[in-house]
């Protein structure tokens, strides 16, 4: 199905149903970070596709910025935005947390304050200290990021909101070249680039990861590119290809990537490919041109996707801990069994989660939240 054709939608549900297809790379990136397949040839085939899946969270931020400018309300205040935000990110991350952490106490693990607390507080990726960055529930370092992000954006979206259209294209082309140069990973080698680029001079070679991979203002770039490309969109100035080439792109990119990116680069590399992704499913919505991401178990799919990918991994690592299989995979065959189970599985606790935990914490914290505060709008958007 792919909704009707020429009849232009207010909302953008194609994105919602490419948010399944994102969570569903970063499903397939821990399949191989967690061992579920276990003979070498298979596992590298496995990692041929899913091995730059964790670009997933790129598609996450990147999509981020994209909704939150083309949504932003008329005459919104940050207290109301910042709120709002809060209400929808928050109690799914800490029913996760108090989730892992009995399980955690329940097998005996050694619970250290200092990163519970920063995971709690969701400041575990502003340290590069061991033990904090992946703690409690290891995917949550990405909600850390998106805090950041939710933060700036009233400061930020206005400024971009003055800025002329041309000018927005420059600076849409030159932030992924700014990646580029942050990534730096050849400098290491001594080549050309060593002398050009010294923002990871200043960080312990040891936490070179950290400062290009989790660090919230490096990952921030991502959530701009997709608040430039917002912006455009509501001008109506987008000038991306349609769906179908942008999905072909998209494909071809991830491949060569896959095969011949070196290093970070694939980071930034992608980001552009789902920027024109992302441009491209909204511009198919918004025109009422066909889209297979409007197919309606795929958005079901997508609204789940937030609690899909908080559970999935911390479900599955204490699955492996009950059968005594942790880091000790299956054959080919059985691995698909279990790969199916574990989607199957975390797909129901993700609908619990989403049913029981997220929309109705969502509905109760932004009841009667129509502050009339006078400070700054977060800005405006047609419709």
């Amino acid at each position: 199905m792919t909704g009707p054709s020429r009849t232009p939608l207010n909302r953008l549900p194609s994105l919602t149903g490419l948010r399944w297809a994102a969570a569903f790379l970063v499903f397939g990136f821990h399949v191989g970070t967690l061992n579920l397949i276990e003979p070498d040839t298979w596992h590298r085939r496995w990692d041929y596709v899913f091995g730059l899946g964790a670009s997933g969270v790129s598609f996450f931020f990147v999509l981020s910025g994209f909704v939150l400018a083309w949504s932003a309300r008329p005459g919104d205040t940050r207290r109301a935005f910042w709120w709002r935000r809060f209400a929808k990110v928050y109690p799914n991350h800490l029913a996760t947390f108090a989730a892992v952490l009995l399980a955690m106490w329940a097998w005996g693990d050694r619970i250290q304050p200092k990163p519970v607390l920063a995971n709690l507080a969701l400041l575990q990726t502003w340290t590069w200290k061991d033990g904090y960055q992946y703690s409690v529930n290891s995917v949550s370092w990405s909600l850390c990021c998106e805090m950041f992000f939710y933060l700036m954006l009233p400061f930020v979206l206005p400024l971009l909101r003055r800025i002329p259209t041309g000018l927005l294209w420059v600076m849409l082309g030159a932030v992924p070249l700014v990646m580029l140069l942050i990534s730096n990973p050849l400098g290491t080698d001594g080549t050309w680039l060593s002398g050009v680029v010294p923002f990871r001079q200043f960080v312990p070679e040891d936490y070179h990861w950290w400062f290009t991979q989790l660090f919230p203002p490096v990952r921030s770039l991502e959530f701009l590119c997709g608040v430039i490309a917002g912006v455009l969109t509501t001008r109506g100035h987008w000038r991306g290809p349609g769906l179908r080439i942008s999905t072909l792109l998209f494909v071809a990119v991830y491949a060569v990537c896959t095969a011949w990116v070196p290093g970070d680069y694939w980071l930034a590399t992608l980001t552009v490919a789902y920027v024109v992704l992302i441009g491209g499913a909204a511009r198919a919505d918004l025109a009422g041109e066909p889209s297979p991401w409007r197919w309606p178990v795929l958005v079901w799919l997508g609204e789940v996707s937030f609690a899909f990918y908080m559970v999935h991994v911390a479900l599955i690592q204490n699955v492996l801990r009950l059968l005594e299989r942790h880091g000790v995979g299956w054959d080919p065959l059985p691995a698909l069994g279990v790969i199916a189970a574990s989607v199957a599985g975390s797909l129901l606790v993700a609908w619990m989660l989403f049913t029981f935990v997220e929309k109705p914490a969502m509905r109760l914290l932004t009841r009667r939240r129509r502050t009339a505060t006078h400070t700054s709008p977060v800005g405006a958007s047609p419709g």
